[in-house]
């Protein structure tokens, strides 16, 4: 099926729209990190709806400048007050325990414990999400009205984790299409229990995967679900000899929120694949704003390093840090809107669609214009406004298709839809006064 009739058709069945939801909230209670049986238990639950091949790199494998860390697991954690009572509890909200923090039991004051707390006194009912990565350390969060309420005494302290040798895993997802040329599709999966930043692009990319094998598509799609950071510089590692394929690619973040739209752009600024999301944004009907790029985000300032460059732009609606439920308990699933995910999913639609259809093409009657009342092409009534548009489209075409200018430049120097452009070329193409000169 392609492109333009799947968002028609396959937009229609109500499992493709009303699956997003019951993924988020099968993934929400799993606590995920960079590495340990979470991630797993991730991939697996997307892996029941898309054929996900699961890699498994060892702790200790160089990648670039850096080494993959030991895994991470958690059997529970809490600390008790002086009256024996469980105060903090990882079992009630995983977001309790600082992610990553290294095992630890014992008995202290309150004055020693604080160092180890974290609240949030701006917003005293949310409990904050904090990592400690790459510094062995351990703490918990909790909001700042239950630390205001602690007592002084003695607080006994249970962190039972485990840091050791074992694996970094991430899931990747290909659909392949007639040529090698690929789309990548991007999101981090090690955020637990946050809705928007990390859920949300989660479920839009399993499900615009699953339309993706149901398609006719030119180009391949590559799907990556990735610790953040450590995620793509592994991938990078182990693909750098064909990461040149990508030709366009996308990371998916932030885009379950009721804000607007936000793309951020390649290193490159101006690659087709910027040019294509900006094009869509500018016809979607939902506010937006461009974002030059900055070497500070997601991955997608991995895929720009340097030494590759690739044209990677990020997705968001509102911006990571720029809303105040970010990285704290109210980032929930009641934060995440149906009809934010709905839009995210179509958007990336209408994106896939101009990479798929945009074209470089060679007038075939080149002196003049073609006479196209013969060949059913000019209007025979006029003042219809698609018409119109058509007919324009048609000009527009023929007059640009020097075998230098795109469909995407088309639409852009006419004003025109670019569907209603992909439209006309493809009846002039029909009518043998067009010739493919090459892909865009």
């Amino acid at each position: 099926m392609r492109i333009s009739e799947a968002k028609t058709e396959l937009l229609k069945e109500p499992e493709i729209l009303g699956g997003m939801r019951p993924l988020m909230e099968q993934l929400y209670p799993i606590c995920r990190s960079i590495t340990g049986q979470g991630v797993r238990d991730t991939l697996e639950v997307i892996g029941s709806r898309i054929g996900l091949d699961m890699v498994a790199v060892p702790t200790g494998t160089q990648a670039f400048d850096w080494t993959v860390p030991k895994e991470w697991n958690v059997k529970g954690a809490y600390i008790k007050g002086p009256n024996g009572d469980t105060v903090v509890d990882f079992a009630r909200l995983n977001l309790h325990l600082v992610n990553y923090s290294a095992p630890f039991r014992g008995v202290m004051s309150l004055s020693d414990l604080k160092p180890h707390l974290h609240s949030l006194p701006e917003h005293p009912d949310w409990v904050p999400y904090r990592t400690s990565y790459y510094s062995e350390s351990w703490g918990f969060c909790l909001s700042h009205n239950q630390l205001q309420s602690l007592q002084d005494g003695s607080y006994e302290v249970v962190v039972d984790t485990s840091l050791g040798d074992g694996v970094l895993n991430y899931g990747e997802f290909l659909v392949r299409g007639e040529t090698e040329r690929e789309v990548l599709f991007s999101c981090h999966i090690c955020h637990p229990s946050l809705g928007n930043d990390n859920l949300s692009g989660i479920a839009v990319a399993t499900t615009l995967a699953d339309m993706l094998t149901r398609m006719k598509t030119r180009l391949s799609y590559r799907f990556l679900f990735i610790p953040g950071t450590i995620g793509s510089i592994v991938w990078l590692s182990r693909n750098e000899e064909w990461a040149s394929r990508i030709v366009h690619g996308l990371v998916l973040t932030c885009i379950g929120d009721a804000g607007g739209f936000t793309y951020k752009r390649s290193r490159r600024g101006d690659s087709l694949t910027d040019r294509y999301m900006e094009h869509a944004l500018r016809r979607f009907g939902v506010p937006s704003q461009i974002q030059d790029f900055s070497p500070y985000g997601y991955d997608e300032r991995q895929f720009c390093s340097p030494g590759f460059d690739l044209p990677v732009g990020c997705l968001m609606r509102t911006p990571h840090g720029c809303y105040p439920e970010y990285h704290t308990s109210a980032d929930n699933l009641e934060f995440v809107k149906q009809q934010s995910l709905e839009e995210s999913l179509r958007l990336c639609l209408d994106f896939i669609e101009l990479a798929e259809n945009d074209a470089v093409l060679v007038n075939q009657n080149p002196k003049c214009e073609p006479q196209l009342g013969r060949r059913g092409l000019y209007k025979a009534v006029g003042g219809q406004h698609r018409q119109q548009d058509f007919q324009m489209a048609v000009l527009w075409i023929l007059n640009q298709s020097d075998g230098q200018h795109s469909l995407l430049d088309i639409a852009e120097r006419s004003g025109i839809d670019f569907a209603t452009i992909r439209h006309a070329a493809e009846r002039l193409q029909d009518a043998e006064l067009l010739r493919p000169a090459g892909r865009a």
